[in-house]
């Protein structure tokens, strides 16, 4: 079992930055391969980034590519988002979530993954 619990989120101007963090507790952090996803009003669960258990593979779609980056350190259980130059349609909630690095689903797909944290909100005005 893997506990998960995201926090960073808030109210940004858009063009803004925030860094989210999501603390894992529980069985070891470093054998999952961590994700991002978002959750919008009315809108289906977006992939958001994904970083392999090494670090050495990460993941973007094209909505936030060169805009987001993801991380992760082993040594305090932690994988991070950084978000720069936020724009109004990144407003949603939040999720970090964990998998095994061998399932067969891509990245990309939220059903590859076995834990989820609660989720924080994250809201960029215009």
């Amino acid at each position: 079992q893997v506990q998960l619990v995201e926090s960073g989120g808030g109210l940004v101007q858009a063009g803004g930055s925030l860094r989210l963090s999501c603390a894992a507790s529980g069985r070891t952090f470093s054998m999952y391969a961590m994700g991002w996803f978002r959750q919008a009003p009315g809108k289906e669960r977006e992939f958001v980034a994904a970083i392999s258990w090494s670090a050495d593979y990460t993941y973007y779609p094209d909505s936030v590519k060169g805009r987001f980056t993801i991380s992760r350190d082993n040594a305090k259980n932690t994988v991070y988002l950084q978000m720069n130059n936020l724009k109004p349609e990144d407003t949603a909630v939040y999720y970090c979530a964990a998998r095994t690095e061998s399932h067969p689903l891509p990245y990309r797909i939220s059903g590859g993954y076995d834990y989820w944290g609660q989720g924080t909100q994250v809201t960029v005005s215009s």
